[in-house]
């Protein structure tokens, strides 16, 4: 006798909303630009700001780049998945480029500070946060020291604000070790991480 086919299952494979955040210097451009190489069939966010593009800078690939009346007719109509103004330019991530990519099968990696983890977990639910972190504090602390672009001054507050960030940790799925001069551990965490939502049972499902 058939074996009784209606027991058999195979993962659904819907596509994954994947936050990578953490505070000032622990590297997460370094992080994304590493997964840029090998994540071929993966979106990665690309920044939408009204500011005027640098001379090495192409629209769609470095930023899009938009009018300020433009950016603020998406915030009026709530098509932005997060934004905020710096200095006198805003910045943001449309929610349209994430739609798209997400209709199209693909996983979307996005890099955003802890505060727009939180939008971004407020608006999805079902999006994957993956906090980075050090080996330790004062390994980190050391990272912001050699960039040596802060003052005392400026280092102290961002040490101040990420013990904020760091109390926040239990809003995120994941805490990674980007420990020094191991970028390719993390690199094979994260995609063991983005392995394992693939597998589960009941599937996250991201909708905007």
């Amino acid at each position: 006798m058939d074996q009784d086919k209606t027991n058999f299952y195979t993962p659904i494979r819907n596509p994954l909303l994947i936050v990578i955040s953490g505070p000032s210097g622990i590297g997460k451009d370094a992080v994304v630009q590493e997964l840029k190489k090998s994540e071929e069939s993966t979106h990665f966010v690309i920044t939408m700001t009204t500011r005027a593009p640098r001379e090495d800078e192409v629209d769609g690939v470095d930023y899009f780049f938009v009018s300020c009346e433009e950016f603020e007719r998406l915030i009026a109509e709530g098509e932005l998945m997060e934004h905020a103004r710096v200095y006198s330019d805003y910045k943001g991530i449309p929610k349209m480029q994430v739609r798209e990519a997400l209709a199209s099968g693909k996983d979307v990696i996005m890099r955003l500070d802890v505060q727009g983890a939180s939008t971004v977990r407020n608006l999805c639910p079902d999006a994957v946060l993956i906090f980075l972190t050090a080996n330790s504090r004062d390994e980190w602390i050391e990272r912001l020291k050699a960039r040596r672009s802060e003052s005392p001054e400026d280092l102290a507050l961002r040490i101040q604000t990420a013990e904020a960030e760091f109390a926040r940790l239990m809003e995120f799925d994941y805490i990674v070790i980007n420990g020094e001069h191991a970028l390719d551990e993390t690199i094979s965490t994260i995609r063991s991480i983005i392995t394992a939502e693939h597998q589960r049972v009941i599937p996250r499902k991201v909708t905007l």
